[in-house]
């Protein structure tokens, strides 16, 4: 039996504005420091709470058209009027060190991303246990005008139904239960890669 170094992957978490990806991922990582956060560029403007270089990188509209053009994202999608995207070379540098990664993104990208990784892409979708609920925390978060928060609930329906050809659908209706979940499949995964590279 001969051992190779396990081969990283990259972990999909998507969900609708206001679903609840970004705090699952954050805890999800205190959990389990050896996942490799990709940090996202994107050309909206930075919410109050978030820092630059930690929640997302923040580029102009012509900064992210040379960072398409030159081939050094992996995905990008337009969301909500706005350009995102995931540097490729962190995602490839750690996947050649064995190690996970996991990415925030819309389902655009998750697609770009199964089809350029493959099975080394594993796709998990958080639903919001309803429409109402999820409406409550947009309304919640007051970062958006009620205009605003009726385009991104009929956003949500579009997005809700590409959930089928996700690997996984969690429903995040208790946080601290949505974290083991997704950890469990992680985990999961993890112990999938080893196996198969111990025995090949």
């Amino acid at each position: 039996m001969v051992r190779r170094r396990m081969q990283g992957r990259v972990f999909v978490i998507s969900s609708p504005s206001g679903g609840g990806k970004t705090t699952v991922v954050e805890r999800l990582q205190r959990a389990l420091p050896r996942l490799a956060r990709s940090v996202s560029v994107t050309t909206r403007a930075p919410r109050p709470t978030e820092r630059r270089g930690r929640d997302y990188r923040f580029v102009s509209e012509a900064a992210f058209e040379r960072l398409k053009r030159s081939g050094e994202l992996l995905e990008w999608a337009r969301v909500h009027g706005a350009s995102y995207g995931t540097p490729k070379r962190p995602i490839e540098r750690a996947l050649a060190q064995g190690r996970d990664v996991i990415l925030s993104i819309d389902v655009q990208g998750a697609r770009q991303v199964r089809r350029t990784l493959g099975a080394r892409a594993v796709l998990i979708f958080l639903l919001p246990p309803s429409l109402e609920q999820l409406r409550q925390r947009l309304v919640q978060r007051k970062t958006d005008s009620l205009l605003a928060v009726r385009r991104r609930l009929a956003a949500a329906k579009r997005e809700m139904a590409c959930a089928h050809w996700y690997d996984y659908q969690v429903v995040n209706d208790r946080l601290a239960s949505t974290v083991r979940r997704v950890r469990s499949i992680v985990d999961a995964s993890r112990r999938e890669s080893s196996y198969v590279a111990s025995t090949h």
